[in-house]
């Protein structure tokens, strides 16, 4: 009870920014206990321990939205008023995904190879299937929206179904995105480990920062679509509990979620075409 108590889903709508505090001490408390009591299997114990002091917070926010649906407010209202929930989802995310890069960075390379196991596999496996020629840019492109699409419809099935079941999702891509960016700091700042010299410092800054903006260019925006798709799926969950089929609430409680869907594809396309034509031409 005590992780979960740090902070309440009004005070978290309103000041976002201090849920990356909370991201990150929830992943980081996940991952040393993990080590400490399940060592060898501590890459997913870690993503379960995450959620568990993720979930009253999250559940509250997705109430205080379902409540807002209620009120009878316009279709553009309703959405303003839900951006203040997926700015605490992202701000909670980025907290979880900062934290696991920091730990893949600093822990013992032997450390590092057991936490983040299973999330290295998932990342090779994501890196075999990429070829890296513009001449199947478009082949990509499909891959991805498709695959990313599947990810989307699992959010809002595991929202629906288990409540808060997509938090569970996110929280395991978060973990990936960290794994994958702190690979790219670690290995870098390794290759110049043997440079010495104040100047030399910008140099480290530079592969840290190289290292985010990689993946966040199009990351951020494709987990965005992941939450607004949870967030469509969490409320139609709350309405099943809380009212009856056929009513004029319910209705515009599905039209609502509707629209976020909606929205969430369409967010999820922009970040397939970022993933594919900007980011590699980036970097």
């Amino acid at each position: 009870m005590v992780l979960e108590s740090l902070t309440d889903p009004f005070k978290s709508e309103n000041h976002p920014a201090r849920l990356i505090l909370f991201g990150f001490v929830f992943s980081s408390v996940a991952i040393f206990l993990s080590l400490w009591i399940f060592r060898l299997q501590s890459s997913l114990i870690m993503v379960f321990l995450t959620v568990m002091a993720s979930i009253p917070l999250l559940y509250g926010i997705i109430k205080l939205e379902e409540e807002k649906d209620l009120q009878d407010l316009s279709e553009k209202m309703l959405l303003k008023e839900h951006s203040k929930a997926l700015m605490a989802f992202m701000s909670l995310f980025i907290g979880v995904t900062l934290s696991c890069t920091l730990w893949y960075v600093v822990l013992p390379a032997d450390t590092v190879s057991v936490l983040f196991e299973t999330q290295t596999s998932t990342i090779q496996s994501i890196n075999s299937n990429v070829t890296g020629q513009a001449i199947n840019s478009l082949k990509a492109f499909s891959s991805i929206f498709f695959n990313n699409m599947k990810v989307l419809i699992l959010c809002v099935l595991f929202s629906f179904i288990y409540g808060m079941g997509a938090i569970f999702i996110l929280t395991w891509n978060a973990s990936v995105i960290g794994t994958a960016m702190g690979n790219f700091i670690r290995s870098n700042l390794a290759y110049y480990s043997n440079l010495v010299g104040f100047e030399k410092v910008t140099q480290y800054f530079q592969i840290i920062s190289i290292g985010l903006l990689k993946y966040i260019i199009h990351g951020l925006p494709e987990i965005l679509a992941y939450f607004v798709a949870g967030l469509a799926g969490g409320i139609i969950s709350v309405a099943v509990i809380r009212h009856d089929f056929g009513t004029r609430k319910f209705e515009h409680i599905l039209l609502d979620s509707a629209d976020l869907l909606l929205l969430s594809i369409f967010i999820l396309f922009l970040a397939g075409l970022l993933e594919v034509y900007v980011t590699p031409a980036i970097f």
